[in-house]
Protein backbone atom coordinates (compact mmCIF):
# COMPACT_ATOMS: atom_id res chain seq x y z
CA UNK A 1 0.00 0.00 0.00
CA UNK A 2 1.14 3.15 -0.72
CA UNK A 3 2.08 5.35 2.46
CA UNK A 4 0.09 8.34 3.25
CA UNK A 5 1.42 11.97 1.38
CA UNK A 6 2.69 14.24 4.18
CA UNK A 7 3.34 18.26 3.72
CA UNK A 8 5.48 20.21 6.22
CA UNK A 9 4.15 23.12 7.92
CA UNK A 10 4.77 26.43 9.41
CA UNK A 11 3.47 26.93 12.78
CA UNK A 12 4.26 30.33 12.47
CA UNK A 13 2.70 31.12 8.98
CA UNK A 14 1.45 28.12 7.35
CA UNK A 15 3.48 28.07 4.76
CA UNK A 16 3.86 24.31 3.23
CA UNK A 17 6.62 23.14 2.26
CA UNK A 18 6.94 19.35 0.36
CA UNK A 19 10.75 18.57 2.89
CA UNK A 20 11.87 19.63 6.19
CA UNK A 21 13.49 22.72 6.35
CA UNK A 22 15.43 24.64 9.50
CA UNK A 23 13.71 27.98 8.65
CA UNK A 24 10.48 28.95 7.26
CA UNK A 25 11.61 30.60 3.69
CA UNK A 26 8.09 32.66 4.10
CA UNK A 27 8.59 34.03 7.64
CA UNK A 28 11.78 33.50 8.40
CA UNK A 29 11.61 31.70 12.03
CA UNK A 30 13.80 28.86 12.42
CA UNK A 31 12.46 25.20 13.47
CA UNK A 32 8.88 26.07 13.26
CA UNK A 33 8.48 23.29 10.50
CA UNK A 34 5.90 20.36 11.53
CA UNK A 35 4.91 17.69 9.79
CA UNK A 36 1.31 16.73 8.86
CA UNK A 37 -0.95 14.77 6.74
CA UNK A 38 -2.49 15.94 3.13
CA UNK A 39 -6.09 15.97 3.80
CA UNK A 40 -8.29 13.30 1.87
CA UNK A 41 -9.79 13.31 -1.09
CA UNK A 42 -13.14 14.44 -1.35
CA UNK A 43 -12.58 16.58 2.17
CA UNK A 44 -15.51 19.13 2.50
CA UNK A 45 -15.37 22.55 4.30
CA UNK A 46 -12.15 23.58 3.15
CA UNK A 47 -11.08 26.45 1.22
CA UNK A 48 -12.36 25.72 -1.73
CA UNK A 49 -16.00 25.57 -0.52
CA UNK A 50 -15.16 28.65 1.79
CA UNK A 51 -14.55 30.38 -1.78
CA UNK A 52 -17.73 29.79 -3.12
CA UNK A 53 -19.29 31.32 -0.60
CA UNK A 54 -23.41 30.59 0.30
CA UNK A 55 -25.27 27.31 -1.49
CA UNK A 56 -26.64 28.17 -5.19
CA UNK A 57 -25.33 30.04 -7.54
CA UNK A 58 -23.39 33.01 -8.05
CA UNK A 59 -22.55 36.06 -10.06
CA UNK A 60 -20.48 39.10 -10.33
CA UNK A 61 -22.58 42.28 -9.05
CA UNK A 62 -21.18 45.66 -9.98
CA UNK A 63 -19.95 47.88 -7.48
CA UNK A 64 -23.28 50.40 -7.89
CA UNK A 65 -25.59 47.27 -7.72
CA UNK A 66 -24.50 46.36 -3.82
CA UNK A 67 -26.55 47.30 -1.40
CA UNK A 68 -24.85 49.95 0.76
CA UNK A 69 -27.26 49.83 3.52
CA UNK A 70 -26.11 49.70 7.16
CA UNK A 71 -24.84 46.04 7.95
CA UNK A 72 -27.43 45.52 11.23
CA UNK A 73 -25.50 44.83 14.37
CA UNK A 74 -26.81 42.34 17.57
CA UNK A 75 -25.94 43.97 21.07
CA UNK A 76 -23.65 42.02 23.26
CA UNK A 77 -25.66 43.58 26.80
CA UNK A 78 -22.20 45.03 27.85
CA UNK A 79 -21.66 48.70 26.17
CA UNK A 80 -17.69 48.71 26.45
CA UNK A 81 -17.74 45.11 24.48
CA UNK A 82 -20.19 46.41 21.86
CA UNK A 83 -17.82 49.35 21.71
CA UNK A 84 -15.04 47.56 20.96
CA UNK A 85 -16.63 45.67 18.18
CA UNK A 86 -17.84 48.88 16.65
CA UNK A 87 -21.26 49.04 18.37
CA UNK A 88 -21.92 45.51 18.15
CA UNK A 89 -21.20 42.22 16.72
CA UNK A 90 -21.89 41.55 12.68
CA UNK A 91 -24.15 38.79 11.92
CA UNK A 92 -21.93 36.43 9.64
CA UNK A 93 -19.44 37.17 11.67
CA UNK A 94 -16.25 35.06 12.88
CA UNK A 95 -14.42 36.55 16.16
CA UNK A 96 -11.24 35.62 17.91
CA UNK A 97 -10.57 36.12 21.61
CA UNK A 98 -6.99 35.48 22.75
CA UNK A 99 -5.11 35.47 25.61
CA UNK A 100 -3.20 34.31 28.69
CA UNK A 101 -4.27 31.01 30.28
CA UNK A 102 -6.79 31.86 33.58
CA UNK A 103 -7.38 35.92 32.43
CA UNK A 104 -10.82 35.50 31.88
CA UNK A 105 -11.52 34.37 27.93
CA UNK A 106 -14.26 31.20 28.80
CA UNK A 107 -15.85 33.11 31.67
CA UNK A 108 -16.41 36.49 29.12
CA UNK A 109 -17.71 33.84 26.59
CA UNK A 110 -19.73 32.60 29.18
CA UNK A 111 -21.95 35.80 30.28
CA UNK A 112 -22.26 36.97 26.96
CA UNK A 113 -25.05 34.59 26.51
CA UNK A 114 -26.28 35.47 29.76
CA UNK A 115 -26.54 39.13 29.50
CA UNK A 116 -27.24 39.33 26.14
CA UNK A 117 -30.53 37.63 25.58
CA UNK A 118 -29.52 36.03 22.28
CA UNK A 119 -30.11 32.46 21.36
CA UNK A 120 -26.22 30.91 22.05
CA UNK A 121 -24.82 27.40 21.74
CA UNK A 122 -22.01 27.23 23.37
CA UNK A 123 -19.61 24.56 22.35
CA UNK A 124 -16.69 23.49 24.51
CA UNK A 125 -13.82 21.39 24.44
CA UNK A 126 -12.00 22.01 27.22
CA UNK A 127 -14.84 21.51 30.14
CA UNK A 128 -17.76 19.13 30.67
CA UNK A 129 -21.47 20.21 30.72
CA UNK A 130 -21.14 20.44 34.82
CA UNK A 131 -18.46 22.58 35.07
CA UNK A 132 -19.28 25.28 32.68
CA UNK A 133 -22.83 24.75 34.61
CA UNK A 134 -20.91 25.61 38.05
CA UNK A 135 -19.21 28.51 36.41
CA UNK A 136 -22.55 29.71 35.37
CA UNK A 137 -23.94 29.29 38.99
CA UNK A 138 -21.09 31.56 40.31
CA UNK A 139 -21.65 34.35 37.88
CA UNK A 140 -24.59 34.33 38.76
CA UNK A 141 -24.60 34.28 41.83
CA UNK A 142 -26.76 31.16 42.86
CA UNK A 143 -27.96 28.31 41.10
CA UNK A 144 -28.85 29.33 37.29
CA UNK A 145 -32.96 29.18 36.88
CA UNK A 146 -33.50 29.43 40.65
CA UNK A 147 -33.09 33.41 40.97
CA UNK A 148 -35.66 35.95 40.36
CA UNK A 149 -38.82 34.71 38.55
CA UNK A 150 -36.99 31.51 38.58
CA UNK A 151 -35.98 31.77 34.73
CA UNK A 152 -33.26 34.49 34.95
CA UNK A 153 -29.72 34.84 35.09
CA UNK A 154 -28.87 38.00 37.43
CA UNK A 155 -24.97 38.91 37.67
CA UNK A 156 -22.80 41.44 38.02
CA UNK A 157 -21.12 42.20 34.92
CA UNK A 158 -22.68 45.91 35.00
CA UNK A 159 -20.68 49.13 34.26
CA UNK A 160 -20.88 51.04 37.54
CA UNK A 161 -22.88 53.41 35.58
CA UNK A 162 -25.73 51.07 34.62
CA UNK A 163 -28.76 50.31 36.67
CA UNK A 164 -28.45 47.08 38.69
CA UNK A 165 -31.91 45.94 38.47
CA UNK A 166 -32.08 45.92 34.51
CA UNK A 167 -33.68 43.19 33.07
CA UNK A 168 -30.96 39.85 32.69
CA UNK A 169 -31.27 37.24 30.08
CA UNK A 170 -33.13 34.20 30.04
CA UNK A 171 -30.75 30.81 30.91
CA UNK A 172 -32.82 28.33 28.67
CA UNK A 173 -31.60 30.33 25.63
CA UNK A 174 -28.11 29.03 26.49
CA UNK A 175 -27.50 25.28 25.48
CA UNK A 176 -24.41 23.99 26.13
CA UNK A 177 -22.91 21.16 23.73
CA UNK A 178 -19.86 19.45 24.96
CA UNK A 179 -17.90 17.72 21.53
CA UNK A 180 -15.08 18.16 19.57
CA UNK A 181 -15.83 17.04 15.83
CA UNK A 182 -16.86 19.59 13.68
CA UNK A 183 -19.24 17.95 11.56
CA UNK A 184 -21.30 17.06 14.81
CA UNK A 185 -20.94 20.37 16.08
CA UNK A 186 -22.21 22.23 12.81
CA UNK A 187 -24.83 19.16 12.20
CA UNK A 188 -26.44 20.70 15.86
CA UNK A 189 -26.13 24.34 14.73
CA UNK A 190 -28.02 23.35 11.60
CA UNK A 191 -31.03 22.38 13.40
CA UNK A 192 -31.43 24.59 16.49
CA UNK A 193 -29.93 28.13 14.38
CA UNK A 194 -29.19 29.89 17.08
CA UNK A 195 -28.03 33.50 17.04
CA UNK A 196 -24.74 33.53 18.56
CA UNK A 197 -22.06 30.47 18.57
CA UNK A 198 -19.39 30.36 21.02
CA UNK A 199 -16.85 27.76 20.51
CA UNK A 200 -14.07 27.32 23.34
CA UNK A 201 -11.59 26.19 21.96
CA UNK A 202 -10.53 26.35 18.25
CA UNK A 203 -7.33 24.28 19.13
CA UNK A 204 -9.11 21.43 20.76
CA UNK A 205 -11.61 20.82 17.48
CA UNK A 206 -11.46 18.27 14.59
CA UNK A 207 -12.55 17.45 11.40
CA UNK A 208 -12.89 13.91 10.48
CA UNK A 209 -11.62 15.52 6.90
CA UNK A 210 -7.85 15.95 8.06
CA UNK A 211 -5.93 13.25 9.47
CA UNK A 212 -3.92 14.59 12.28
CA UNK A 213 -4.35 15.43 16.03
CA UNK A 214 -6.53 18.52 17.34
CA UNK A 215 -4.32 21.58 17.38
CA UNK A 216 -1.88 20.93 14.54
CA UNK A 217 -1.79 23.22 11.89
CA UNK A 218 -3.90 21.65 9.42
CA UNK A 219 -6.55 20.97 11.90
CA UNK A 220 -7.00 24.55 13.22
CA UNK A 221 -6.61 25.32 9.38
CA UNK A 222 -9.51 23.83 8.58
CA UNK A 223 -11.55 24.15 11.15
CA UNK A 224 -11.37 27.75 11.01
CA UNK A 225 -12.71 27.59 7.23
CA UNK A 226 -15.80 25.24 7.99
CA UNK A 227 -16.61 27.73 10.46
CA UNK A 228 -16.17 30.72 8.48
CA UNK A 229 -18.51 29.25 5.82
CA UNK A 230 -20.91 28.43 8.08
CA UNK A 231 -20.80 31.86 10.01
CA UNK A 232 -21.16 33.32 6.10
CA UNK A 233 -23.73 31.32 5.31
CA UNK A 234 -25.86 30.96 7.85
CA UNK A 235 -25.55 34.32 8.89
CA UNK A 236 -25.07 33.35 12.55
CA UNK A 237 -22.14 35.26 14.70
CA UNK A 238 -19.41 32.53 15.58
CA UNK A 239 -17.05 33.86 18.68
CA UNK A 240 -13.62 31.71 18.89
CA UNK A 241 -11.43 31.03 21.77
CA UNK A 242 -7.97 30.70 20.80
CA UNK A 243 -5.11 29.85 23.38
CA UNK A 244 -1.26 31.79 22.52
CA UNK A 245 2.08 30.69 22.79
CA UNK A 246 5.00 31.52 25.34
CA UNK A 247 6.07 34.75 22.93
CA UNK A 248 1.76 36.02 23.70
CA UNK A 249 0.83 35.27 20.12
CA UNK A 250 -2.35 33.77 19.07
CA UNK A 251 -1.31 29.99 19.00
CA UNK A 252 -1.68 28.19 15.57
CA UNK A 253 -0.90 29.32 11.57
CA UNK A 254 -0.68 33.26 11.64
CA UNK A 255 -3.56 32.40 8.46
CA UNK A 256 -6.30 31.79 11.51
CA UNK A 257 -5.89 35.70 12.18
CA UNK A 258 -5.96 36.46 8.38
CA UNK A 259 -9.66 34.43 8.06
CA UNK A 260 -11.23 35.50 11.42
CA UNK A 261 -13.18 39.16 10.81
CA UNK A 262 -12.45 40.16 14.44
CA UNK A 263 -9.51 39.56 16.61
CA UNK A 264 -9.42 40.55 20.11
CA UNK A 265 -6.76 39.60 22.93
CA UNK A 266 -6.79 40.43 26.39
CA UNK A 267 -3.58 42.27 28.52
CA UNK A 268 -2.80 42.51 32.01
CA UNK A 269 -1.83 40.29 34.66
CA UNK A 270 -3.99 37.52 35.13
CA UNK A 271 -2.61 37.97 39.30
CA UNK A 272 -4.40 41.14 39.37
CA UNK A 273 -7.65 42.50 38.79
CA UNK A 274 -7.99 44.56 36.03
CA UNK A 275 -8.23 43.39 32.50
CA UNK A 276 -7.80 45.11 29.02
CA UNK A 277 -9.91 43.62 26.24
CA UNK A 278 -7.77 45.13 22.76
CA UNK A 279 -9.05 45.15 19.05
CA UNK A 280 -5.94 43.67 16.72
CA UNK A 281 -7.84 43.84 13.84
CA UNK A 282 -11.49 44.56 12.70
CA UNK A 283 -13.28 44.43 9.42
CA UNK A 284 -16.06 46.20 11.05
CA UNK A 285 -14.36 49.02 13.07
CA UNK A 286 -11.58 50.71 14.56
CA UNK A 287 -8.49 48.62 16.16
CA UNK A 288 -7.51 51.82 18.50
CA UNK A 289 -10.29 50.94 21.08
CA UNK A 290 -10.19 49.05 24.04
CA UNK A 291 -12.00 48.02 26.69
CA UNK A 292 -11.08 47.55 30.60
CA UNK A 293 -13.04 45.05 32.92
CA UNK A 294 -12.19 44.08 36.40
CA UNK A 295 -11.99 40.66 37.45
CA UNK A 296 -14.44 39.74 40.42
CA UNK A 297 -15.86 37.14 42.47
CA UNK A 298 -19.25 37.24 40.02
CA UNK A 299 -17.02 37.67 36.66
CA UNK A 300 -15.81 39.99 34.75
CA UNK A 301 -16.87 43.51 35.82
CA UNK A 302 -17.07 46.54 32.92
CA UNK A 303 -14.99 50.09 34.25
CA UNK A 304 -16.98 52.48 32.44
CA UNK A 305 -13.85 55.15 33.51
CA UNK A 306 -10.08 53.12 33.61
CA UNK A 307 -8.64 56.12 34.37
CA UNK A 308 -10.08 56.17 38.14
CA UNK A 309 -8.61 52.47 38.28
CA UNK A 310 -4.96 53.85 36.93
CA UNK A 311 -4.16 56.97 38.90
CA UNK A 312 -2.03 56.44 42.23
CA UNK A 313 -3.52 54.07 45.15
CA UNK A 314 -0.70 55.15 47.75
CA UNK A 315 0.07 58.05 50.43
CA UNK A 316 1.31 61.15 48.96
CA UNK A 317 5.00 62.27 49.00
CA UNK A 318 6.53 59.09 47.76
CA UNK A 319 9.37 59.89 44.84
CA UNK A 320 9.29 58.13 41.55
CA UNK A 321 5.83 58.43 40.43
CA UNK A 322 4.11 60.92 37.72
CA UNK A 323 0.66 60.60 36.36
CA UNK A 324 1.29 60.38 32.32
CA UNK A 325 -2.41 61.45 30.23
CA UNK A 326 -2.09 59.52 27.05
CA UNK A 327 -4.51 58.18 24.45
CA UNK A 328 -5.68 54.63 23.56
CA UNK A 329 -7.84 55.02 20.24
CA UNK A 330 -10.20 57.85 20.96
CA UNK A 331 -10.31 56.87 24.42
CA UNK A 332 -7.98 59.51 26.96
CA UNK A 333 -6.51 57.67 29.67
CA UNK A 334 -4.30 58.74 32.82
CA UNK A 335 -1.98 56.18 34.62
CA UNK A 336 0.73 56.29 36.88
CA UNK A 337 4.56 55.80 35.69
CA UNK A 338 6.70 54.32 38.36
CA UNK A 339 10.09 54.41 38.43
CA UNK A 340 13.33 53.35 40.24
CA UNK A 341 16.71 54.75 40.39
CA UNK A 342 19.55 53.55 42.27
CA UNK A 343 22.99 53.01 42.71
CA UNK A 344 24.08 49.41 40.38
CA UNK A 345 25.32 46.55 42.77
CA UNK A 346 27.12 45.37 39.53
CA UNK A 347 29.52 46.22 37.23
CA UNK A 348 26.64 46.58 34.76
CA UNK A 349 23.95 48.83 35.34
CA UNK A 350 20.26 47.01 34.73
CA UNK A 351 17.47 48.70 32.31
CA UNK A 352 14.24 47.05 33.31
CA UNK A 353 10.73 48.06 31.66
CA UNK A 354 7.54 46.57 32.39
CA UNK A 355 4.75 47.62 30.12
CA UNK A 356 7.28 50.02 28.24
CA UNK A 357 9.50 49.83 25.43
CA UNK A 358 12.91 49.20 26.94
CA UNK A 359 14.96 50.76 23.96
CA UNK A 360 13.21 53.67 24.39
CA UNK A 361 13.92 53.46 27.69
CA UNK A 362 17.68 53.48 27.09
CA UNK A 363 16.92 56.54 24.60
CA UNK A 364 15.20 58.61 27.17
CA UNK A 365 18.11 58.15 29.52
CA UNK A 366 20.32 58.65 26.76
CA UNK A 367 18.78 62.01 26.08
CA UNK A 368 19.18 62.62 29.87
CA UNK A 369 22.82 62.44 30.27
CA UNK A 370 23.49 64.01 26.77
CA UNK A 371 21.37 66.97 26.93
CA UNK A 372 20.59 67.59 30.87
CA UNK A 373 23.95 66.60 32.06
CA UNK A 374 22.09 63.61 34.53
CA UNK A 375 25.14 61.00 34.51
CA UNK A 376 22.56 57.74 35.03
CA UNK A 377 25.18 55.46 33.47
CA UNK A 378 26.32 53.94 36.48
CA UNK A 379 22.83 53.69 37.88
CA UNK A 380 19.84 50.84 38.07
CA UNK A 381 16.69 51.96 36.19
CA UNK A 382 13.50 50.02 36.45
CA UNK A 383 10.52 51.25 35.35
CA UNK A 384 6.81 49.98 35.45
CA UNK A 385 3.48 50.91 33.74
CA UNK A 386 1.08 50.75 37.04
CA UNK A 387 -2.09 48.79 35.96
CA UNK A 388 -0.37 45.91 33.76
CA UNK A 389 -0.97 48.39 30.62
CA UNK A 390 1.25 47.98 27.65
CA UNK A 391 2.10 51.91 26.89
CA UNK A 392 3.28 52.68 23.10
CA UNK A 393 1.89 56.51 22.81
CA UNK A 394 5.26 58.78 22.62
CA UNK A 395 3.31 61.05 25.28
CA UNK A 396 4.33 59.03 27.58
CA UNK A 397 7.84 60.33 27.32
CA UNK A 398 7.48 63.20 29.02
CA UNK A 399 6.09 61.34 32.53
CA UNK A 400 8.72 58.51 32.37
CA UNK A 401 11.35 61.43 32.23
CA UNK A 402 9.85 63.09 35.06
CA UNK A 403 9.19 59.89 37.28
CA UNK A 404 13.16 58.74 36.73
CA UNK A 405 14.14 62.10 37.63
CA UNK A 406 12.21 61.84 40.43
CA UNK A 407 13.60 59.29 41.66
CA UNK A 408 16.78 59.90 41.47
CA UNK A 409 16.64 63.23 43.25
CA UNK A 410 14.40 61.22 45.81
CA UNK A 411 12.29 63.95 45.66
CA UNK A 412 8.42 63.78 45.03
CA UNK A 413 5.72 65.27 42.10
CA UNK A 414 3.00 67.13 43.07
CA UNK A 415 -0.07 64.46 43.07
CA UNK A 416 -2.18 66.97 41.02
CA UNK A 417 0.24 67.35 37.86
CA UNK A 418 0.30 64.93 35.41
CA UNK A 419 2.58 64.73 32.06
CA UNK A 420 1.75 64.23 27.95
CA UNK A 421 5.09 64.96 25.77
CA UNK A 422 7.23 63.32 23.60
CA UNK A 423 10.67 63.71 24.12
CA UNK A 424 13.46 63.77 21.03
CA UNK A 425 17.09 63.20 20.48
CA UNK A 426 18.05 66.72 20.99
CA UNK A 427 16.48 66.81 23.93
CA UNK A 428 13.02 69.15 22.67
CA UNK A 429 9.80 68.58 23.67
CA UNK A 430 7.41 67.64 21.20
CA UNK A 431 4.01 68.27 20.79
CA UNK A 432 1.02 65.16 20.87
CA UNK A 433 -2.26 64.77 19.27
CA UNK A 434 -5.57 65.15 20.56
CA UNK A 435 -3.96 67.18 23.45
CA UNK A 436 -7.22 69.34 24.21
CA UNK A 437 -8.87 65.71 25.09
CA UNK A 438 -6.07 64.98 27.42
CA UNK A 439 -6.44 67.88 29.17
CA UNK A 440 -10.04 67.87 29.03
CA UNK A 441 -9.88 64.47 31.41
CA UNK A 442 -7.08 65.41 33.18
CA UNK A 443 -9.01 68.67 34.75
CA UNK A 444 -12.36 66.17 34.75
CA UNK A 445 -10.42 63.94 36.73
CA UNK A 446 -9.17 66.89 39.40
CA UNK A 447 -5.64 67.26 38.79
CA UNK A 448 -4.52 71.06 39.03
CA UNK A 449 -1.23 71.21 36.40
CA UNK A 450 -0.45 69.49 33.40
CA UNK A 451 3.17 70.41 31.35
CA UNK A 452 3.11 70.19 27.83
CA UNK A 453 5.42 71.20 24.89
CA UNK A 454 5.84 74.70 23.96
CA UNK A 455 4.92 73.75 20.22
CA UNK A 456 1.21 72.26 21.15
CA UNK A 457 -1.80 74.21 19.22
CA UNK A 458 -4.14 75.04 21.59
CA UNK A 459 -7.88 75.72 21.08
CA UNK A 460 -9.32 78.94 22.73
CA UNK A 461 -11.83 77.11 25.11
CA UNK A 462 -9.61 75.25 27.56
CA UNK A 463 -10.46 74.60 31.35
CA UNK A 464 -10.14 76.72 34.04
CA UNK A 465 -9.90 74.70 36.51
CA UNK A 466 -6.98 73.19 34.98
CA UNK A 467 -3.12 75.41 34.44
CA UNK A 468 -1.61 74.29 31.11
CA UNK A 469 2.31 74.83 31.81
CA UNK A 470 4.43 74.41 28.63
CA UNK A 471 7.86 73.23 28.22
CA UNK A 472 10.27 73.63 25.40
CA UNK A 473 13.32 70.99 26.58
CA UNK A 474 13.96 68.79 29.15
CA UNK A 475 15.97 71.63 30.88
CA UNK A 476 12.97 73.76 30.72
CA UNK A 477 11.33 70.83 32.72
CA UNK A 478 13.79 70.09 35.18
CA UNK A 479 13.93 73.77 36.38
CA UNK A 480 9.83 73.94 36.52
CA UNK A 481 9.92 70.70 38.65
CA UNK A 482 12.94 70.72 40.80
CA UNK A 483 13.56 74.34 41.61
CA UNK A 484 13.18 73.61 45.54
CA UNK A 485 14.64 70.07 45.01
Amino acid sequence: MASAKTLWYCTNCGNESPKWMGRCPACGEWNTMVEAPVEKKGSKGGAKAVASGSKGERKPLRLKEIDRSKEPRLQLGMPELDRLLGGGIVPGSLVLIGGEPGIGKSTLSLQIPLVSGLKTLYVTGEESARQVKMRADRLCGGAVGESVSGAFCRNGLRSSAEETDSPAAPVEDTLIFTETRMESILEQAEEIRPELMIVDSVQTMFTDTVESTPGSVSQIKEVAAMLLRFAKESGIPVLLIGHITKDGYIAGPKILEHIVDVVLQFEGENRGAYRILRSIKNRFGSTSEIAVFEMTGAGLREVANPSEMLIPMHEAGLSGAAICATLDGTRPLLFEVQALVSSAVYGTAQRSATGFDTRRLNMLLAVLEKRAGFHLSAKDVFLNMAGGLKVSDPAADLAVVAAVLSSNFDYSLPGDSCFAGEVGLSGEIRPVANTDRRIGEAARLGFKRIYVSSFTPLGEQQPKEIKIVKVADVPALVKALFKNA
